[in-house]
């Protein structure tokens, strides 16, 4: 009798828990979750063809001593990652890289600041200067190196033309061939190519700072410079965040705008990280090596990546 009661007890449990799940409602959020799936799909699946894949095959490859027009060779496991480390070529590369992502990375910073703050007041040329300054940020940058060699030209050269004529220098400068002008001219270069960014990350910000804050500013007596400090940096503080994090990431892996400058040249002054993997890969065909040197270049930004978020968490909590 008692197993017949809980039989019949609970059967009608079931039996609400089977119409629960066969109501029009949970029937509902089943269809929105399986539309849910089929929607991100195509995002999962280009995700993993031009991130996750990449990733994977780059460090499978690190694993080989491969020749590159073939892709022949042998597992030679991390033997490539002891010979990288090993490499003075190495250290210099990752110096120069560290030296021109910290030099224009920080102009970038500075002019972007300055410029957004010049073109947030109600000057005349407002509108035409907002539209010019995107400029260098839009142009190729081939063309953009092609015209800067011309001015850093030490023959023919507008730039040392100029300087000559002004009796500022007694020589044309070597501004490409030399160091440390070589480094100077391609952060110099960087700075002036990406800075557009910043101005227009900043812009949009300064728009949205409330007037109260500044007139509440000037009642305490606070001057441009107090006013800055005290209230327009405090709230460009989260897009500035957001800028150093991607600035720093394409700046540590620049490639083209080094390499057509200066090749990384002179000798390997200017080598940076991006031009030593395609060195090793393209130029002396050792695709293991250069997809090693690639893991590394991943690795270092993953670092400091992990660290800068948590320096801002730190800075938010605080």
């Amino acid at each position: 009798m008692m197993a017949a009661m809980s039989t019949g007890g609970g059967e009608p449990g079931s039996q609400a828990e089977s119409r629960t799940s066969r109501s029009p409602q949970a029937m509902l959020e089943r269809r929105y979750a399986r539309l849910g799936l089929l929607l991100i799909a195509p995002s999962i699946v280009v995700f993993s063809a031009v991130i996750i894949y990449p990733l994977l095959a780059a460090i499978y490859l690190s694993l080989f001593e491969l020749y590159t027009p073939t892709l022949e060779g042998g597992f030679v496991g991390l033997s490539n990652y002891r010979e990288l480390l090993a490499r003075g070529e190495f250290w210099v590369s990752l110096r120069n890289t560290l030296v021109w992502t910290a030099g224009t990375l920080s102009l970038q910073i500075v002019f972007g600041i300055g410029m957004a703050l010049m073109l947030h007041q109600n000057v005349w040329f407002r509108s035409l200067a907002r539209s010019l300054i995107l400029f260098p940020y839009f142009v190729s940058t081939v063309v953009a190196v092609l015209v800067w060699r011309w001015l850093f030209n030490d023959l023919y050269g507008i730039l040392n033309h100029l300087l000559v004529e002004a009796r500022l220098i007694d020589m044309p400068i070597d501004y490409l061939g030399a160091m440390p002008n070589a480094m100077i001219s391609i952060i110099l270069v960087g700075a002036w190519k990406y800075f557009p960014f910043v101005v227009i990350a900043v812009l949009a910000r300064l728009q949205t700072i409330p007037d109260v804050l500044y007139e509440a500013a000037r009642i305490d007596g606070a001057g441009p410079i107090a006013r800055f400090f005290d209230v327009t940096l405090p709230q460009l503080r989260e897009v500035l965040l957001v800028i150093v994090l991607l600035r720093a990431i394409w700046d540590f892996k620049e490639f083209d705008l080094i390499f057509l400058l200066t090749g990384g040249g002179p000798v390997i002054s200017t080598q940076t990280l991006s031009l030593l993997v395609y060195k090793e890969a393209f130029a002396l065909n050792q695709m293991g090596m250069g997809a090693a040197y690639g893991v590394v270049m991943m690795a270092i930004m993953l670092v400091f990546m992990i660290f800068y978020i948590r320096q801002a968490r730190k800075g938010d909590s605080s």
